[in-house]
């Protein structure tokens, strides 16, 4: 029934995303070039998909190969005015430049900006670290203003949705607009219907744990199974971690929050468990000062 009444506003907002689109494919609006690649790695739908890890699994791959690759993204869940473009240091505060920048660039240990106008963004980072010589940008798949030579589209088990745009579903873009991306990635079980692109499948696997307490303190899936355990999950889609832990063989209590969620004082230890699991999205957020907590990798 609310699907229904809100396709007004679905059809109001895809005719306005139709003709942004034609405004810069025909040079109305314009686009603006970097002197390095671009690859945008991005989706069609709300919610977490996978494009952060995919992200940093390409850099990575990009450094093996030679390269030396920076990244940008619009830094969900800062505090910084959008506008203002900001280096992401491995003491930054998730608080302040948001908590996807901050984990790619403590496993990453590349160059990271953020910031709303990606073009801006990029600009700096290749300012600050000439030896930059490939850009990512997580997220940003409808940020046109910042011209890309690679686009690749993330996917996961929940598809389309309902195929509807927002606000009646939970689409950014028309479903065609996948057949015009150089590649899709379908992250998690099932197969994607052929829409003429090519398609990658990815799988995201941890079954190593450490604790934040002492990092260095590691272990198995097997060495928690007699405790009393909890989960939290402030991600997109929390069931895809809870279903992994389940998948390790692991019981336990689940606690899901909303996307980018900002865990209060006292909000983790009010939960009771011998061991609290959690996401390294939410970890790099979480600071319990304690030994109770630790998250997959």
């Amino acid at each position: 029934m609310l699907t229904t009444l809100l396709l007004p506003l679905s059809a109001v907002f895809a005719l306005s995303v139709v003709l942004r689109r034609a405004l810069y494919r025909f040079g109305i609006l314009q686009t603006e070039h970097l002197p390095v690649p671009v690859v945008v790695v991005g989706n069609i739908i709300v919610g977490g998909s996978g494009k952060t890890p995919l992200t940093l699994w390409l850099a990575q791959q990009m450094q093996q190969r030679g390269w030396h690759p920076g990244i940008i993204s619009r830094g969900h869940g800062g505090d910084f005015h959008s506008r203002q473009v900001r280096e992401v240091h491995a003491d930054s505060a998730a608080r302040e430049i948001g908590d996807e920048p901050l984990l790619l660039k403590r496993r990453g240990g590349l160059p990271v900006f953020v910031g709303q106008d990606r073009v801006a963004a990029g600009r700096i980072l290749l300012a600050a670290h000439p030896e930059c010589d490939v850009i990512l940008s997580d997220d940003g798949l409808q940020h046109y203003r910042l011209a890309r030579d690679v686009e690749i589209a993330v996917l996961d088990a929940r598809g389309l949705m309902n195929g509807w745009l927002l606000p009646a579903g939970a689409l950014r873009e028309p479903a065609g607009r996948l057949r015009q991306v150089d590649a899709l990635v379908f992250n998690g079980p099932g197969k994607l219907a052929d829409s003429g692109v090519a398609v990658f499948k990815m799988d995201l696997a941890g079954a190593t744990f450490y604790s934040l307490a002492d990092p260095a303190l590691t272990c198995r899936a097997s060495a928690l199974r007699d405790l009393k355990l909890a989960a939290i999950a402030g991600i997109g889609v929390p069931q895809r971690f809870f279903d992994h832990l389940a998948g390790l063989g692991l019981n336990f209590s689940a606690h899901a929050f909303p996307d980018h969620h900002r865990y209060l004082a006292g909000e983790l230890s009010a939960i009771s468990a011998d061991a609290l699991l959690m996401t390294e999205k939410d970890a790099v957020k979480s600071r319990t000062g304690g030994t109770r907590s630790c998250h997959s990798c």
